[in-house]
């Protein structure tokens, strides 16, 4: 299996259409990084919440021991950047 990717701000507008797009197209696992703000809206993934390549992760990436804790466990090949607050 593929190295996981890490997406931030994966429930917000931009963030979530990627998410959407990338598992239609990919098999790669990803996961979900986000803080669940005013922009962000788990309701645009419903369809994706089961997905066993996707998981969701409710935290902030100014937390530095979750995302330090993220990146050790994970070991991503790549992180794709949406947050934006």
């Amino acid at each position: 299996m593929e190295q996981t990717i890490i997406v931030t701000g994966g429930a917000g507008f931009i963030g979530s259409n990627f998410l959407l797009q990338w598992l239609a197209t990919e098999r790669t696992p990803v996961i979900n990084l986000d803080k669940l703000t005013y922009a962000g809206n788990l309701n645009n993934l419903e369809s994706i919440a089961l997905n066993p390549l996707y998981r969701f992760i409710q935290g902030d990436i100014l937390d530095r021991g979750l995302v330090r804790e993220l990146l050790r466990r994970e070991r991503p090949r790549a992180i794709v950047h949406f947050a934006a607050e």
